[in-house]
């Protein structure tokens, strides 16, 4: 399942095991998560990672769906299933103890919608592929790029290669060190703590009992779980927004833009750059970076040391790192000139990051209008007249059965998908 991102048509990664049980796939089949959360959070994806007819086989949670040849697209069965008719549906047949509700496959599969004809598939099919291509092209790119400046965060300042006044790597040319509490350090370096890169600021949550403290559009309000749907580095808003109403009657914060947001309890350790004012509710221990450290130099050392962080943390029901150990977490501080040069190098990379984001938040809210309407019919892709009325009159609606899908399953009930 962790191999799955929120609404992102693509698998993120696989591992090569023995067969042992499970849902079982191959290429052109969709991944549809079943379990909550992982279906309400989006969880779906379009298999393409395999070899020609090599098998596939993953969690118990994954339903498969899979097209009908010659009536149904593959990839028109992976749009259908990330649309909002479809997503009601799954989602509104979950049954089961609470934190372990499943959709049932059975309300799924009687579920009806009006089926256009196959060329029309296509053409919608490709409209859509052309965005979420787009959308995993900046995917990878911003993952060069991250990779890029976390390498050379680790060059740096955890294997001390940075440039030195001759442009060489330090360490390697025979740099000078001296021996501090934090084992031996550059010259001219010193131990620290993340109190010293910047204020450590914490959040609140206004009264979930006065409705008018919270709204649609007010002051941004971001939770752990916000960060959790996403994978940017760079966020501006969450789920929810406060209303001054709520912000004025709670002890919220307004932290700047370039404030390192930093997830201190359930879990600890997810880490984004705020893109504007933002507040956040108890579950952050931020960072405002001071102007010569900048925000990401922090960034990158919170992503470096969470393991450190989560080890002073305390709790009996759940961990939480404290305002006061956060404070207290060692850092070592490299002089202003080593910064400034590592800020210069990593905040273009930043930018070029935060614009593929941005570039995919608007390619994303593009596609998802245009899926319902492209779904519904209230769209239509130009075809071929005579191709949309020979194939309409042949298909209607698509009723495939079981065995089109390849579930592991006792009863051999009839698909109307």
């Amino acid at each position: 399942m962790e191999d799955l991102e929120p609404f992102t048509r693509k698998v993120k990664g696989y591992s090569i095991a023995e067969f042992n049980g499970g849902s079982r796939f191959q290429n052109g089949d969709t991944l549809l998560a079943r379990i909550t959360p992982c279906l309400e959070n989006g969880k779906t994806a379009f298999v393409n990672v395999l070899e020609p007819n090599e098998i596939g086989f993953g969690s118990t949670e994954f339903i498969v769906l899979r097209g009908k040849e010659g009536v149904t697209d593959n990839k028109f069965v992976y749009y259908l299933s990330i649309s909002p008719e479809f997503r009601n549906v799954a989602i509104k047949s979950m049954t089961g103890t609470s934190g372990r509700q499943r959709a049932q496959i059975d309300a799924i599969s009687k579920w009806q919608y009006h089926l256009p004809p196959l060329q029309e598939q296509r053409e919608l099919v490709a409209l859509l592929s052309s965005l979420d291509d787009k959308i995993e092209l900046n995917i990878a790119i911003n993952k060069n790029l991250e990779e890029m400046a976390q390498a050379l965060f680790k060059k740096w300042f955890v294997d001390f290669e940075f440039p030195n006044d001759d442009g060489e790597p330090y360490k390697s040319s025979g740099g000078e060190f001296e021996d501090s509490e934090l084992g031996p350090i550059p010259k001219g370096w010193r131990p620290g703590t993340i109190g010293e890169l910047g204020e450590v600021v914490g959040g609140a949550t206004p009264s979930k009992k006065v409705d008018a403290y919270y709204t649609d559009r007010g002051i941004p309000w971001i939770t752990p779980k916000d960060l959790s749907k996403t994978t940017n580095k760079y966020i501006a808003r969450g789920e929810i927004d406060i209303s001054e109403e709520g912000f004025n009657n709670s002890s919220v914060n307004l932290l700047p833009r370039g404030t390192v947001l930093f997830s201190s309890r359930a879990p600890i350790g997810y880490v984004a750059i705020a893109k504007n004012e933002v507040t956040t509710n108890q579950g952050f221990k931020s960072v405002i970076p001071l102007k010569h450290i900048g925000s990401e130099f922090v960034y990158y050392f919170l992503k470096s040391n969470v393991d450190t962080i989560e080890s002073r943390a305390s709790g009996s029901t759940f961990k939480e790192i404290s305002g006061s150990e956060m404070r207290k977490v060692p850092v070592l501080i490299p002089p202003e000139d080593v910064l400034a040069k590592f800020n210069e190098i990593v905040e273009p990379l930043g930018r070029l990051i935060q614009k593929c984001e941005e570039e995919n938040e608007t390619l994303s809210q593009l596609r998802d209008t245009l899926l319902p309407k492209l779904m519904s019919g209230e769209i239509r892709v130009p075809v071929e007249q005579e191709q949309v009325q020979a194939q309409e009159q042949e298909h209607s609606i698509y009723q495939p059965s079981y065995n089109d899908l390849p579930m592991a399953a006792e009863n051999k009930a009839d698909y109307q998908i």
